[in-house]
Order: structure tokens, then C-alpha cells, then sequence
């Protein structure tokens, strides 16, 4: 399976269709963040999924358990791949939004989707997670929220490059890891502090890469994303995550 997902995070529905458009068929699917479904919502989900794309909502639910359970049980009635919450929730509500999916998705007779955990957002350095409140060094932290995600029932968890190592040490080898803030060597790293290459993170162990501005922001996005999909297949690594659910 191509690991490659492309973040459509753009203004317009007319931008988002275009790009989708152009890069269908050489990526593996698209991200659907708060910026495009805040402001248009559900109805360009919807379209993708109509179209056979695969779709990751990430809007990183974060609440307590009960209202995170209505809003997984919802994006899976939009027909996602996959969708997100934050770890730092607890374990609780990790297990309340595995619940609503499943149920929802059984009730509709269709595949669960993945349902996966932020750890630490790559923007974040250890001065800015220490001025949250959290004093642990962000490696300390994100294994400690990979696990905690892992006993709550979830498929994996969204974490910077630098983490994925130390996440597939301490985390069942079919714990997908999805990773965020890749860059090439020529490309600028904007608001992400801990970023990597996309050979690096699927040689360290990524089972997905999210890339967004290198692809969507390229003169030519077709022809950033079939370099950045060519460069994942030559680093590519057998596929993990929950066997029922990758597909």
C-alpha cells in the first residue's frame, strides 16, 4: 500500500478538488485537516470517499469520552479510512472513540477505520511542551502516550520523525506509526521543528508520511509528489499497522 498522503490544506473546495485531481492515482490518499472542514465541512469528504480515495479526518478530537464517541462515530459514518484524537485525552476517551467507531462501522456493515492518537505535535519543541506543563523531555512523553494509546485499543499514533525509532522498540510491530513534517533537504521547515526526510522516516519504521506544503506549494505538485512517492518506494518497508484495517 502506498504510504504516501497528501494534507489538502487549502482555503477552497475548488483548490482541494484540483489538487486531489491532479494527484490521484499517485499518492495513497489525502488528509482532510480543520482548516478545509471548518470551513466547508463534511460534504468534500464525502466526495473523496465517493470517489475510492482513501481519507484521513484529522481533526484531532480531543474531549471527554462521550462527545469524542459522537464525533468518531460520525466521521465514520462519512466513510473515512482514518481519523484522529489526542492522546493526551486518556484512556478513557482513546477507548470511548474505539468503541464508536466499531460500533458504528458494524452497524453500517462496513470496515472500521483506522483510529489513531496524536502524541507531541511536530511543532514542538521541549521549551514549548515544558511551557504546557509537561517537563518530560518530548521523547519521554510521546512513548509514554504511544503506549498508554496502545492499551486503549488504538491502531497507532501520529508522531514526529524523530520519534518513530523508539516508538516501534517500545510499541507492538503492527502499532501503525503515521508521521507528519517531512521535508527534502531543499525544503523549507516552516512551523515543524522535528522533521525528516521521507526515506527516513519509512526506513526507521513509519507505516504512513503526511507531506503537505512540499507537495501542494511545489510549481508543480504532480511532479513533487511522484518524486516523494518514488522515494518512498525505494525505502519502503514491509507494511504493519492492524492487518483488518490497513488495506
Amino acid at each position: 500500500m502506498d504510504p504516501l498522503l497528501v494534507a489538502l490544506d487549502v482555503d477552497t473546495i475548488d483548490a482541494a478538488r484540483t489538487l486531489a485531481a491532479h494527484l490521484r492515482g499517485v499518492v495513497g490518499g489525502f488528509k482532510i485537516g480543520s482548516r478545509l472542514f471548518t470551513a466547508h465541512g463534511p460534504g468534500f469528504v464525502q466526495e473523496l470517499v465517493a470517489s475510492g480515495d482513501r481519507v484521513f479526518l484529522d481533526l484531532k478530537f480531543h474531549d471527554i469520552p462521550n462527545t469524542v464517541a459522537g464525533a468518531v462515530a460520525a466521521a465514520t459514518r462519512l466513510g473515512v479510512w482514518m481519523v484522529n484524537v489526542h492522546a493526551g485525552g486518556g484512556a478513557d476517551m482513546m477507548r470511548a472513540a474505539r468503541r464508536a467507531a466499531d460500533d458504528e462501522a458494524a452497524a453500517m456493515a462496513l470496515a472500521p477505520p483506522l483510529v489513531i492518537a496524536v502524541t507531541v505535535l511536530t511543532s514542538f519543541s521541549d521549551d514549548g511542551l515544558a511551557a504546557t506543563g509537561v517537563t518530560s523531555p518530548i521523547p519521554d512523553q510521546v512513548k509514554r502516550l504511544a503506549l498508554l494509546t496502545q492499551e486503549s485499543g488504538l491502531d497507532g499514533v501520529v508522531a514526529s520523525p524523530q520519534e518513530i525509532a523508539l516508538i516501534r522498540e517500545a510499541c507492538n510491530p503492527r502499532f501503525a506509526i503515521v508521521t507528519p513534517g517531512i521535508r527534502g533537504a531543499g525544503d523549507a521547515k516552516g512551523d515543524q521543528t522535528r522533521t525528516a526526510s521521507a526515506a527516513g522516516a519509512l526506513e526507521a519504521g513509519a507505516h504512513f508520511i503526511v507531506v503537505g506544503r512540499p507537495i501542494i506549494a511545489a510549481p508543480d505538485p504532480r511532479a513533487a509528489a511522484i518524486r516523494i512517492a518514488e522515494e518512498c518506494r525505494a525505502a519502503r518497508r514491509p507494511e504493519g499497522g492492524q492487518g483488518r484495517q490497513v488495506e
